[in-house]
């Protein structure tokens, strides 16, 4: 007897007969369970996401009916400079930020592994700043901190710099106080690096210390390779979150996506066309717009893994 044959024979119900169809199990007790999560699905989700769908090919202002126009939104947006200046303002920070929040991460990850009295107060207090990093608070407390008469241009202030600039004010520096910002909410990677440190296997390092091998070159041959996987989770993760930033943006601005539209992320200039001029049909595209480049940039991703992502399997 094959081994399906054997399979088939255990999960037949004693008396029952080879050939005999089997009654359907009872599992009314797991959709029961299950209905919460799928109302969610429907209500929330999915639902809303195609009455988005059908507004992005419409024009609409909340009072009035949606007026069907078709792709009219889409040809709009070729021409909408104030949408091709977002997408510049997110994209670099997105290449920005993500991957200088990353190496930070990986490098505390890397100290941490290394063990040290009171790991888990240390692990603790970097993983805060995850929680809290994209709330209001944090944001108006960036926004002190950063302002005019803020704490950074009065430590400089005491360090002798004279007029020193407002960084959130100045276009060329408001940015980077926002990526900043998001390099600051390490935490989240880190704890995931670090579980993904201690899952490699040590043999590999003693031997290697046996071979005469450098501390870079067990980090480039041994650590990177094993931890490749643990690297293309996390990039996936941060850059899908970093596209959807928004709390800080706003907050920092004021709304405004200011100073001269420096910090003019996609989402918020969604966020105003949507609810601030309400002009939905054409924020609706804007965000079928946005969930098309989180899609490319994570086919692109998972296209490159096969040339970097090492399995060990």
């Amino acid at each position: 007897m094959s081994v399906v044959g054997e399979l088939n024979s255990l999960r037949r119900p004693k008396g029952a007969k080879k050939g005999e169809k089997e009654e359907s199990p009872d599992n009314k007790a797991g959709y029961l369970f299950l209905a919460p999560w799928l109302i969610g699905l429907f209500l929330i989700t999915i639902g809303p996401m195609l009455a988005s769908l059908y507004l992005s090919f419409t024009d609409y202002n909340l009072i009035q009916p949606p007026e069907w126009i078709g792709l009219d939104n889409f040809h709009r947006m070729l021409g909408d400079s104030r949408l091709l200046n977002s997408l510049k303002v997110t994209f670099t920070y997105v290449f920005v930020s993500v991957p200088l929040q990353l190496a930070l991460a990986l490098l505390i990850a890397l100290v941490l592994d290394r063990g040290m009295r009171g790991l888990a107060f240390y692990r603790s207090v970097f993983y805060l700043p995850s929680l809290l990093g994209s709330s209001v608070a944090i944001a108006i407390l960036w926004r002190q901190i950063f302002g005019t008469s803020g704490l950074v241009n009065q430590v400089l202030g005491h360090l002798g710099v004279q007029s020193p600039p407002g960084w959130i004010s100045n276009p060329d520096t408001a940015l980077s106080t926002i990526i900043l910002l998001h390099v600051w909410t390490f935490g989240s990677p880190m704890i995931i690096f670090l579980a993904g440190l201690r899952q490699i296997p040590r043999m590999y390092y003693e031997a290697a210390e046996v071979d005469g091998a450098g501390t870079l070159t067990r980090f480039s041959k041994i650590t990177l390779p094993l931890l490749s996987p643990i690297i293309f989770f996390n990039l996936v993760l941060q850059i899908i979150g970093a596209f959807q930033s928004f709390t800080q943006a706003f907050i920092v601005s004021g709304g405004s996506g200011g100073p001269s539209d420096s910090t003019m992320f996609y989402t918020l200039y969604l966020y105003q066309k949507g609810f601030g001029q309400f002009d939905m049909g054409y924020a609706s595209a804007l965000a079928w717009l946005l969930l098309v480049i989180i899609a490319a940039f994570t086919v692109i991703n998972f296209i490159a893994a096969k040339y970097w992502v090492f399995y060990d399997d």
